[in-house]
């Protein structure tokens, strides 16, 4: 057989093609373009990996702030648990005058007749009393705004214990006469009698001695609560700061014969304006 030697003209395109092929290019007009084509895939590749990686991120940083705030407030509830162990605990053993059979039973009659002179009742009669005996100008005025004084106290009082609803310790007797509370936050005895002293002792007492003996007898009124197991310790000290907080409402709002006539005749003429 003859074999068919190739001719020079295709030896070389042949070499031409083959060294071509090997190269990403394009022939325009018989000419290669020789530029390398860009790694598509990779930069496709690294895109999404980084785009991923960022919103793993914003998906692990939602759930970190979500898990901090749920530390704060179980931190925030573990500590006034604790705190109101130590309460309950301390109001427990401060109750040695709760019962005849206490560690202090002997002296529960003394402890319940200074708790009866922190009672509403002989509160409002004596400032009836005064308010209707009074001799002299200034002491309508202090009688009047006693007697709207108790009246306020018992309003916000109320409002905060239905709003509270805290139940009286476990040792507590319902036995105080004329008493309709079921709930023991704020104790009434303690606003009533922090008010009452302030009361006193800006208007009524000026010597050293008896102002003394008044703020004595407010700070006993709030301790005969909590020996007699009626109130917490919580309960007491936070009356005592609502009773002085009742006090400056009511020097704010201070009646004055002349601004009492005011108000009444406004009153009255609304009344009539009405009708």
């Amino acid at each position: 057989m003859q074999h068919k030697m190739p001719s020079p003209t295709s030896r070389r395109n042949g070499s031409r093609s083959g060294s071509v092929s090997g190269i990403c290019g394009t022939s325009v007009n018989g000419r290669f373009d020789l530029g390398v084509a860009p790694p598509r895939r990779s930069l496709d590749y690294s895109s999404r990996r980084r785009a991923s990686s960022i919103s793993s991120a914003f998906a692990i940083g939602a759930p970190s702030q979500d898990n901090a705030k749920r530390l704060n407030l179980s931190l925030l509830t573990i500590a006034f648990r604790f705190l109101l162990a130590i309460d309950l605990w301390l109001s427990k053993r401060l109750s040695v005058c709760s019962c005849e059979d206490s560690l202090l039973g002997s002296i529960r009659p003394l402890v319940k007749l200074v708790e009866v002179s922190g009672h509403v009742v002989p509160w409002l009669m004596s400032a009836v009393y005064g308010l209707v005996n009074s001799d002299s100008a200034n002491e309508l005025e202090t009688m009047l705004n006693l007697l709207m004084a108790l009246l306020l106290d018992m309003a916000l009082v109320r409002i905060v214990k239905a709003i509270v609803r805290r139940r009286p310790p476990s040792q507590s007797r319902s036995d105080m006469p004329c008493t309709v509370d079921c709930y023991s936050f704020p104790s009434a005895h303690a606003t009533r009698a922090a008010m009452c002293a302030c009361l006193t002792l800006a208007h009524l007492v000026s010597t050293a001695p008896l102002r003394a003996l008044v703020l004595a007898w407010a700070g006993l009124v709030g301790l005969s609560r909590v020996l007699l197991g009626q109130s917490n310790v919580t309960d007491v000290l936070f009356g005592l700061g609502m009773g002085y907080c009742h006090y400056s409402l009511v020097e704010r709002l201070w009646l004055c014969p002349e601004r009492l006539q005011d108000i009444l005749m406004t009153f009255l003429q609304d009344a009539m304006a009405a009708v």
